[in-house]
C-alpha cells in the first residue's frame, strides 16, 4: 500500500469512531476521519462475535484487500476504521470493494 500507513493506537480508533462520518453495509462498517498527514492510515477490526481467530484473520484479511485494490480511489489525508460483520466471513474481496465504493461514494461526494 503506497500511501497508507496502519492506525496502532487506540485513541486514533476512538477518534474515528466518535469524531467520524461512518457508512454502514451489511459486508462491512466503514468510519472516515480527516487526519493532518499527507497519508492515509486504515485500521482493521474484527470482534470475537465474528467468530474464532480464524474467521477474525480472513475477515480482516478481506478487508486489507479489497483497500489495497481500491486504494488509489480514496482522497488522501484520511483515517478509516473497517469493521468486519458477521457477513465479512463469508465475503469474497469483490463484495468488499462493492461496499468500499458505496463508501467512498456516501462519505466524499458531498458538497
Amino acid at each position: 500500500m503506497l500511501h497508507t500507513k496502519s492506525l496502532t493506537l487506540n485513541k486514533e480508533f476512538k477518534r474515528a469512531y466518535y469524531r467520524g462520518q461512518v457508512f454502514t453495509s451489511p459486508v462491512v462498517v466503514v468510519y472516515a476521519v480527516k487526519n493532518r498527514q499527507g497519508v492515509n492510515r486504515i485500521g482493521l477490526t474484527a470482534s470475537k462475535k465474528i467468530g474464532k481467530a480464524v474467521q477474525r484473520n480472513r475477515a480482516r484479511r478481506v478487508m486489507k484487500e479489497a483497500y489495497r485494490l481500491m486504494e488509489q480511489q480514496f482522497p488522501i489525508g484520511w483515517d478509516f476504521v473497517l469493521v468486519a460483520r458477521t457477513k465479512t466471513v463469508y465475503s469474497r474481496t469483490g463484495d468488499v470493494m462493492k461496499a468500499l465504493d458505496a463508501a467512498r461514494a456516501h462519505l466524499f461526494s458531498k458538497p
